[in-house]
């Protein structure tokens, strides 16, 4: 039996975060998927599961070219299935038409956790292992990454949730406050 839908979005199926590495996206979701009793989708953790290789080997192993259509492709699979998800997108989905085109499906809510770049630096700094693409330059990277998807996360969200002054509990609280209604900020037409 499916999970039930919870009375925040009765015809919603999928609550997708979005944002840069170090906003939250998986502690949030992982905390949010709890609150509504729904499935959680860590896109890393997908494509670990299916490829039996980490993120740091398959980037090692082919770069980003390689990587970002996994990514891009566990994103359409998992808002393609009709059991209700909050999936961690991928900082990179706002790169690939078909993801965002899901995304932005009638069904499918989209949060954005935006926080600054200083933010975004001070939480990726306690597990930079794990995010090959900063390399040497952690940065120089977040501050152009920021500067080339903020608008973009912006147009593909229902939802905006300012996170730099926010514990990750207070976040995932924030994100379910926003979507039952209490500080909702809808970004596009439905």
């Amino acid at each position: 039996m499916a999970p039930e839908r919870p009375l925040i979005y009765p015809d919603v199926s999928h609550i997708v975060l979005l944002g840069l590495m170090g906003a939250g996206k998986s502690t949030v979701g992982e905390a949010l998927a709890n609150q509504v009793g729904w499935r959680f989708i860590d896109t890393d953790v997908e494509i670990e599961a299916v490829t039996g290789r980490t993120v740091r080997e398959l980037w090692e192993q082919g770069g980003e070219e390689a990587y970002r259509p996994l990514e891009a492709q566990v994103v359409v699979d998992a808002l393609e299935r009709t059991d209700p998800s909050v999936l961690a997108a991928p900082g990179g989905v706002v790169n690939y038409e078909a993801a965002s085109a899901a995304i932005e499906r009638a069904e499918v809510v989209a949060v954005y956790l935006r926080a600054s770049v200083a933010t975004l630096l001070e939480r990726v700094g306690r597990n930079p292992g794990h995010r090959p693409l900063l390399g040497d330059q952690p940065e120089g990277v977040v501050a152009q990454l920021f500067a080339q998807r903020d608008r973009a996360y912006e147009d593909l969200a229902d939802v905006i949730v300012e996170t730099d002054e926010l514990r990750l509990h207070e976040m995932a609280r924030a994100v379910f406050d926003s979507l039952a209604g209490v500080a909702i900020r809808p970004t596009r037409a439905r």
